[in-house]
């Protein structure tokens, strides 16, 4: 059985190639769901659906583990999942996220903890939540960003600095000394991040779960050893066009394969 990685569209591209570089060994299937990207903007209700409907398409698809890089659906929609949804339908499958690596990071190395996210993943207040399971003393001050995840997955970094150096303004202004990309689509900011806060630690997930999904992995004996090695990938897409895969050999540097895929019930 296969470890699925799901994304609102192309961002998680960075998590999933990192998690498929450190554990070489498994079989993956990554979907993006560039059909209704972004998320960030959706309602609750909507970012559910849509994720339970990946997890579904992913399970059907042969993958016993998925992972969530997506903040967004890690932030609206992964509780539930485990909770409820798992347990009725897909007893014996999991689903993990991305957002509590980065959390628990900040909350370790943090005193003053700015969170750059989409709208729904800050209102959602996942964030402060886990930060504050694991250290309640920091002060977590959270800054939405719609316009970033629409410039990235349209190739329109060229129009992307100062639109972050204004988003970032007010993390800066409340002096925070590490600063959380709360968006896997964020991670190909950090460069630029940096350069605009260069005395803040920046935090950005995919740096974190390949290390965490092995060190769960290694914990969890009855889902390791169910996973196939054969060492395959497939990439698959809600809507594929020249320009998504134009936009990922930019993002990635590498030439991908992408399958158009129906996941809508």
């Amino acid at each position: 059985m296969k470890i699925g990685i799901f994304d609102s569209g192309l961002g998680g591209l960075g998590v999933g190639l990192r998690i498929m570089d450190a554990l070489p060994q498994y079989d993956y299937v990554y979907l993006g769901d560039t059909l209704r990207v972004p998320y960030g903007n959706r309602s609750q209700e909507s970012i559910y659906r849509f994720t339970q409907e990946a997890v579904d398409y992913l399970f059907e698809r042969g993958c016993l583990l998925v992972v969530l890089a997506c903040n967004t659906a890690s932030a609206e929609a992964l509780r539930t999942i485990q909770q409820e949804h798992l347990p009725a339908h897909h007893p014996g499958k999991k689903v993990l996220g991305v957002l509590i690596p980065a959390a628990e990071l900040a909350a370790s190395t943090g005193r003053r903890i700015g969170v750059l996210a989409t709208a729904s993943s800050v209102r959602s207040g996942a964030w402060p939540r886990e930060i504050h399971r694991v250290n309640p003393e920091p002060h977590v001050f959270q800054q939405s960003a719609p316009l970033l995840v629409p410039l990235v997955e349209n190739d329109g970094f060229k129009w992307i600095e100062p639109i972050l150096r204004e988003y970032m303004q007010p993390l800066l202004a409340a002096q925070v000394d590490t600063i959380v990309l709360g968006c896997t689509h964020y991670l190909y900011l950090k460069a630029m991040a940096q350069k605009i806060s260069p005395g803040s630690k920046i935090i950005s997930p995919e740096e974190l779960v390949p290390d965490c999904l092995a060190d769960y992995l290694s914990r969890h004996d009855e889902i390791r050893t169910r996973l196939t090695t054969g060492r395959s990938s497939e990439f698959l897409l809600t809507d594929v066009t020249e320009g998504y895969v134009a936009l990922a050999r930019r993002l990635t540097g590498r030439e991908i394969e992408f399958c158009q895929v129906d996941i809508c019930k």
